[in-house]
């Protein structure tokens, strides 16, 4: 965890136009493991969604592609219950880990397959009881007392065996990862749109400074790919 090692010295950046198959997938292969990246998108002016509060209303083609191939690579997925809410999650064929300080579980995931879907929570957490309900007590994972300790999750996730991680947000949850040291890579894709509005970036919440090392830069049709290593 932390900075990355010595054999994944970052590159000044690499201007890539093909962004399909097994050379795409070698740029992104982790170093070691394990290993937890988050996968986000932005417009150029800074938006993390569209005027409507979801990131389907920025992303195009070439974001799908990556976001797929993100997905495929992973062993779990994590998401905050408010991007799950918000975006309409469904269970997927990876494990699903829904980060929630309340307890809550996200309507769209209540009926899930068991084992499909977790709940990361903390032992305060007011739908601690009604989520073990829903889940069961395998389904629920309470790392934390007063708070989720997302350090603890990750943890928590490689010792189930899930060493491969992609968290797809939301901007809280980033931040937050990011302040408990727990993030070694950050992917970003700006797609080539102003929209202007409300809405807010990739991150949300305190302050916070994370020096980042650019790995690869890729481009395809106006949009930009970047990888950072965190360190």
């Amino acid at each position: 965890m932390g900075g990355p090692p010595a054999d994944a010295a970052p590159a000044e950046g690499v201007l890539v136009d093909d962004l399909c198959g097994e050379e795409l997938q070698a740029v992104y292969e982790p170093p070691r493991l394990p290993w937890l990246r988050v996968n986000m998108v932005s417009t150029v002016d800074g938006a993390a969604t569209g005027a409507d509060g979801r990131t389907a209303a920025i992303n195009n083609p070439a974001d799908h592609r990556l976001f797929r191939l993100l997905r495929r690579m992973s062993d779990v997925i994590i998401v905050g219950a408010g991007t799950a809410r918000a975006e309409g999650y469904r269970p997927t064929d990876r494990p699903l880990v829904v980060v929630s300080g309340r307890g809550d579980v996200p309507p769209r995931l209540r009926e899930a397959e068991p084992g499909s879907v977790l709940l990361a929570t903390c032992a305060s957490a007011p739908g601690l009881p009604d989520a073990r309900k829903l889940l069961g007590d395998e389904g629920v994972l309470v790392v934390g007392d007063e708070a989720v300790d997302l350090a603890g999750l990750r943890q928590c996730l490689v010792d189930r065996g899930l060493r491969h991680q992609l968290c797809e947000g939301g901007p809280h949850l980033l931040r937050d990862l990011l302040a408990a040291g727990a993030v070694d890579e950050v992917d970003m894709t700006v797609v080539p749109r102003v929209v202007a509005g409300p809405q807010g970036r990739i991150t949300a919440g305190g302050d916070l400074d994370v020096p980042l090392q650019l790995a690869a830069l890729l481009e395809e049709d106006g949009t930009l790919f970047g990888r950072w290593l965190v360190g």
